[in-house]
């Protein structure tokens, strides 16, 4: 059976809302965040401490400012709150492309993790990831062959990187991968870290087929570093509010299908 995402506790669902607080208006007062959250001063000095722990806000003398929008891009415990429909519908689109037997590879995209919580009712398969989270996920799953790809440990992205994880990457041919990345148009995907790209790069050179799994939040958007024109995926998903015309525009170049929302 496979194991579904844990409900967020009422401290998470309250950090939550600090942060897209703060991220919506660049800064606030402990005080302003008291009155938002409905709890104590000291409360939310607790709840700030951890978020700048983390690395989400940057605490200054009685309030909060947010960090730069490639932090809120990058971090694993962000991201693993947000558009949360949107990738468990792209996860459940997904799972049409696997059979049990498969070698299957996933990046460090929230939305694998999404896939990854199925996978369980699928097996047997091979699953190679990055992702400290997948590999959690899976570790105890018996019909799983499990193969964890190391590199240096990145703690705001919860998975392994680096120089290391590409040339491990590279010792396997997996019969399908799939992958999200920060952005994307009609003919680009885009990332802002140029390390994420290197080993996203690897990940679609080792795969027979490469799947594209982007929610509506990510399209329309550009970031720092090219990662691969769209018509490098044999078939890409969407999911969420997307604008029609660029959906014909992306089926020029690959598969194009849009999952629905439950």
């Amino acid at each position: 059976m496979a194991s579904a995402p844990k409900k967020q506790s009422p401290r998470l669902q309250r950090q939550q809302r600090i942060v897209d607080h703060v991220l919506a208006q660049g800064f606030a007062s402990a005080a302003e965040l008291s009155s938002l959250t409905g709890v104590s001063l000291m409360t939310v000095h607790r709840d700030l401490d951890d978020l700048a722990t983390r690395g989400l806000l940057r605490k200054y003398h009685g309030g909060v400012s947010a960090q730069p929008s490639t932090v809120f891009e990058s971090s694993s415990d962000f991201r693993l709150h947000t558009h949360t429909a949107e990738k468990e519908a792209l996860a459940a689109d997904a799972l049409r492309f696997i059979t049990p037997g498969m070698s299957v590879m996933l990046d460090d995209s929230t939305t694998a993790l999404a896939l990854a919580r199925l996978l369980p009712d699928v097996g047997p398969l091979t699953v190679v990831s990055n992702y400290r989270q997948v590999q959690e996920t899976l570790r105890d799953v018996p019909d799983i062959r499990l193969i964890g790809l190391g590199g240096e440990y990145s703690r705001t992205h919860d998975s392994y990187l680096g120089l290391p994880c590409q040339e491990m990457i590279s010792t396997f041919s997996v019969d399908i991968v799939f992958i999200s990345t920060s952005a994307m148009n009609a003919r680009l995907t885009y990332h802002q870290e140029q390390e994420i790209v290197l080993v996203k790069r690897a990940m679609m050179g080792s795969a027979t087929t490469k799947v594209l799994m982007m929610d509506a939040s990510k399209v329309a958007r550009s970031a720092l570093h090219q990662l691969a024109p769209v018509n490098a995926f044999d078939h890409v998903l969407l999911a969420g509010d997307l604008d029609e015309a660029l959906i014909e525009e992306m089926r020029e170049e690959a598969e194009v299908h849009v999952a629905k929302l439950s």
